[in-house]
């Protein structure tokens, strides 16, 4: 009889205990195995109709949901850390993260975004951060490049990712070194025949008309997230609207010997008083980028911060600059870090090196939507190269680096929030 009593106490204890324990904690601070995944596993639960709460500066911007048997065996399968809470442990992180005096905040994520990644169909995902990191971390995506943009295939979507496209025309400036390399030649050609094709004249005219397409994309509410060279040459072409910045070789007749003086930096997202290069054999678009001999650092000690914001009065670059670390390594590109002297006064700037004069990881708004701009090719690689094997990041599953793209993948996920400043 005491054993059949003492059974059926146990089994009400423990059927209690998994009662109150219902929510799943996933930590994103140094305890988490694999953090890339852990954001391909929110947005899988979104998926699932589940709601997911966003801890803001919790533990490194910490994901929670309640829990289920499917989502926790899903867990288990990514090889992702997680906890389960009961009610009142997960009610006191409530508690903790609502005190005015903490630097926290929840926020819903409720809606599962509908990815693009803009890059030409002949590109393999490691030719790109974005795309790789959304591979490993299996979030879905669908690619489309000018066609789909010109024929008015944007507003389908959410989020927008520009792979380090030239949208001057200038096929990446890469004439002087490479104009001998079938992939150029190819490139060239397959980008002159879509020109064609859509009905313009110039490959400048399209790459305008695209510009232009995803301008309208972000008023109308879109996110729009660029790296490595889409972040300038995308503002490059907006202020150069009308005006021919492109030489012969790239088009066929000479640039305008006036460009400079008949850009508008109005028409532009980030930018602000720049100088366009003019010569075609320069691998450089204009004085934006900071420039080698300007940054005397090396890979050993190249860094950038990221900015700390107010989470419950700043939201949204919170949500971006959510990290287990503040200090991000340095990573080059052919568009490597922004020069603060070009950059527009209200630019939300959100990681930065202050002694070298540039800036890394940048926001901003547009009409109803946002943008964000981020410098450099490969967070885990620090000079990439043209032909370099691809990047594994299942040697990098905690990258800060790489956890800045998919902050802003998860962004228009997020329960609006207004912004107090």
């Amino acid at each position: 009889m005491f054993f059949r009593t003492t059974l059926l106490f146990v089994t009400l204890l423990l059927l209690a205990f998994s009662a109150g324990a219902n929510t799943i904690l996933v930590p994103m601070d140094e305890s988490q195995k694999d953090h890339l995944k852990s954001y391909g596993l929110a947005y899988w639960v979104l998926s699932k109709n589940v709601p997911v709460d966003w801890l803001l500066n919790y533990r490194g911007g910490s994901f929670a949901f309640q829990q289920g048997q499917q989502l926790e065996n899903e867990l288990v399968v990514r090889g992702i850390s997680y906890s389960v809470l009961s009610d009142a442990q997960y009610n006191a992180i409530l508690t903790e993260i609502s005190n005015p005096e903490a630097n926290m905040d929840i926020m819903k994520l409720e809606k599962v975004p509908k990815v693009a990644v803009y890059t030409p169909k002949s590109k393999m995902p490691w030719d790109d951060a974005v795309t790789l990191v959304l591979t490993y971390a299996e979030i879905p995506y669908d690619v489309i490049y000018d066609e789909e943009i010109v024929t008015g295939g944007l507003p389908k979507y959410d989020w927008l990712h520009l792979h380090h496209e030239d949208f001057t025309g200038q096929y990446g400036k890469f004439y002087a070194s490479y104009r001998h390399y079938p992939w150029y030649q190819e490139q060239q050609n397959e980008s002159e025949a879509s020109a064609t094709k859509l009905g313009f004249a110039k490959v400048s005219q399209l790459k305008l008309a695209v510009v232009n397409k995803i301008k309208d994309f972000c008023a109308g509410g879109g996110f729009l997230f660029a790296m490595c060279s889409a972040t300038d040459t995308y503002d490059i072409a907006l202020a150069a609207e009308g005006v021919d910045i492109v030489e012969a070789m790239f088009d066929g007749d000479a640039a305008d010997p006036n460009a400079q003086s008949k850009l508008n930096y109005d028409k532009t997202f980030a930018f602000k008083d720049f100088r366009i290069s003019k010569n075609p054999l320069e691998y450089e678009y204009s004085n934006i980028d900071m420039q080698p001999q300007e940054r005397p650092v090396t890979e050993a000690n190249d860094y950038f911060q990221l900015f700390t914001f107010s989470a419950k009065w700043d939201p949204i670059p919170t949500m971006l600059t959510q990290n287990h670390a503040k200090t991000i390594k340095g990573f080059m590109g052919q568009t490597t870090a922004f020069r603060k002297s070009t950059v527009k006064p209200e630019v939300v700037v959100m990681g930065e090196n202050g002694e070298l004069g540039e800036i890394r990881y940048m926001h901003g708004t547009y009409a109803k939507g946002t943008w964000t701009f981020y410098g450099g090719h490969d967070p885990e690689d620090y000079q990439h190269l043209v032909g370099e094997e691809p990047t594994d990041l299942a040697l990098h599953p905690n990258s800060p680096g790489y956890r800045l793209i998919l902050n802003n993948i998860l962004f228009p996920a997020a329960k609006k929030k207004k912004q107090k400043t």
